[in-house]
């Protein structure tokens, strides 16, 4: 079938894939728009798999003052080549990532750094609310699970998190579609998170550098 030129410019806007990668994704998938986004999804999440063992070495450091000047991040995003970090797209997910983070305020950069005595307390929160709303014994650990994955690690873990600017998509998926895109390993290294008035050792405040 014919694929318009308007369908693949607003895939490309979507998705930030190339104009052509758009156009065979919309022709394999017979011109649906969301089939043709899963599809350019999942190849991006193949060329990640791909690249997973590659070192990236390089990088930039991206800084965000957020309105009013009293939050400001500085996020590390690295990839393989000075080439891909002097890249527009590079530095425009630098800069989304470290938005990103002043409005959300994540604890942790990913679910591993997360103390497992953390994890067990709020997994038993979420038993003990279960059981207080006389949820079945056997539908207990599926609930706590569920929980656990939206409320603790979708608010508190930043690749976990849901993107502000698309929902849809979590800070770990939006990294993956870029890889596909660029195709270089991604990954952000560290950040850190300040606002003003907090103290030096972060006590009534929420910086805390993460991943270093």
């Amino acid at each position: 079938m014919a694929i318009d030129a308007k369908t693949v410019k607003q895939l490309r806007e979507a998705t930030g894939a190339g104009m052509m990668d758009c156009k065979r994704a919309l022709e394999e998938t017979g011109g649906d728009f969301q089939k043709a986004t899963d599809l350019l999804r999942q190849r991006g999440v193949a060329v990640a798999a791909k690249r997973q063992d590659r070192v990236a070495s390089e990088g930039i450091i991206e800084t965000y003052v957020h309105t009013g000047g009293q939050i400001a991040v500085m996020l590390e995003l690295s990839c393989e080549t000075p080439f891909v970090a002097k890249n527009s797209e590079f530095k425009d997910l630098a800069h989304k990532l470290a938005m990103h983070v002043a409005w959300t305020n994540p604890e942790y950069l990913d679910r591993d750094e997360v103390p497992a005595e953390v994890i067990e307390r709020e997994r038993a929160i979420h038993e003990t609310w279960a059981r207080e709303q006389g949820k079945p014994d056997a539908a207990i650990p599926k609930i706590v699970e569920g929980r656990m994955e939206k409320q603790f690690f979708g608010e508190r873990v930043l690749l976990d998190q849901p993107f502000i600017q698309d929902e849809s998509v979590t800070i770990r998926q939006l990294i993956t579609e870029a890889i596909g895109r660029i195709g270089e390993k991604i990954e952000i290294k560290r950040f850190i998170r300040w606002r003003v008035g907090e103290t030096a050792d972060g006590q009534g405040a929420e910086a805390q550098e993460q991943g270093a």
